[in-house]
């Protein structure tokens, strides 16, 4: 692992710091018909300054920067405050599951578009029976004139009620057991046949929709991939999503930091203490396996069954480290939203991107070889 940051790469970081420091400003929530749209106007304005996909090709709106400095720069955007990223489905999933996958028409075509913010992507792969165990799903695409036909239902579809594209999976062979006989499809939500019902969260905000098909008409150009190997086409989605770019060390780092600022500024019981220093050390330590991470992929190596530990990991820390501030918050918690908000949201993370359990079977059978029969 290399940890020594070149010079180019430290001035690359003070650029990106100085850019953030002059620009990011508060936005309504995203899960709102206006704040939604004023994200997608903030990533165009980090688009037009070359921020919104650093990693990518320049003809892209990147900067060609190293993984390194992507880390760098994502550091440098949670520790300034920035605002969420409401094209995280498009530019931390489906973008790379393009590099990895997709034809130089779909690149050129997609991801100009999804790097300033005109198109934002849902994800829709969960089902109503169909949620981790993503291979059980029952939506399927059957063969047209020049494409498919979509039909079926998605559920807790991340950005979908003001999103105007999705990417999932739908079964293309009936015939085919479970992971086999899947298609990944890009799919307009505009599209005739396409109903999106909006699913409001306690606070009455749809953060996530229903979406369902209905004979949605879907061109061969927006398949990705093989017709009928979408498994190995989402396992790329899936590894990045828990293992590197949907949840960068700096979201953490930030976190920890600010829970560290809490601390002291509360007085807080001395109970305490041991917890808000394990949530740093715990948030440096994703930094540091991220760092071997980015060095092993710079060596030539992939993202594999290694992002299951990852998830664990950061997903765990998350609770834990809102858990510690709402404990030092005390009574003053009711009323404190942006940690109660937090709280609430990384309770989801042990669910999204794969349950525990499918992370730990994962685990024991892909990284530790245990037969199945040692696990029960």
């Amino acid at each position: 692992m290399d940890l020594d940051i070149d010079e180019a790469s430290a001035a690359f970081r003070d650029e990106a710091r100085a850019w953030l420091a002059s620009h990011v400003r508060s936005l309504p929530s995203m899960d709102t018909a206006e704040g939604f749209e004023a994200h997608r106007a903030w990533e165009a304005e980090l688009a037009e300054a070359r921020w919104s996909v650093v990693s990518w090709p320049a003809e892209y709106h990147g900067r060609d920067a190293s993984m390194l400095q992507w880390l760098l720069f994502e550091e440098e955007y949670h520790a300034s405050g920035a605002p969420g990223r409401v094209s995280q489905n498009g530019i931390f999933m489906l973008g790379p599951t393009l590099f990895a996958h997709g034809t130089q028409e779909q690149r050129d075509r997609i991801l100009p578009a999804m790097a300033t913010g005109e198109q934002v992507w849902a994800q829709a792969w969960s089902e109503p029976e169909a949620g981790s165990d993503i291979a059980a799903l029952r939506s399927t695409a059957v063969r047209t004139g020049g494409g498919w036909l979509l039909s079926g239902q998605k559920t807790w579809s991340s950005r979908a009620t003001f999103a105007d594209r999705a990417f999932g999976l739908f079964r293309t062979d009936p015939e085919a057991r479970r992971h086999h006989g899947l298609t990944y499809f890009m799919a307009d939500l505009k599209a005739e046949g396409v109903t999106v019902r909006p699913i409001p969260q306690l606070d009455g905000e749809p953060g996530f929709a229903e979406i369902f098909f209905d004979d949605v008409f879907v061109p061969d150009a927006d398949v990705i991939g093989e017709v009928g190997q979408g498994w190995r086409v989402a396992m790329t989605t899936a590894n990045n999503e828990r293992g590197l770019s949907l949840r960068s060390p700096g979201r953490f780092l930030a976190a920890a930091d600010r829970l560290v600022d809490l601390w002291r500024s509360h007085d807080a019981a001395e109970s305490t203490k041991d917890r808000v220093a394990d949530a740093w050390i715990g948030a440096r330590a994703y930094q540091l396996y991220t760092f071997g991470t980015v060095s092993r992929l710079a060596e030539g190596g992939e993202l594999g069954p290694e992002s299951s530990v990852n998830k664990l990991f950061w997903s765990h820390l998350d609770v834990e480290l809102h858990e510690t501030a709402l404990d030092v918050l005390g009574p003053e918690a009711e009323t404190n939203a942006e940690w109660v908000d937090g709280y609430l949201f990384s309770l989801a993370g042990p669910i999204y991107g794969g349950t525990d359990q499918i992370q730990r079977n994962t685990i024991a059978e892909r990284l530790l070889k245990l037969p199945r029969e040692a696990r029960r």
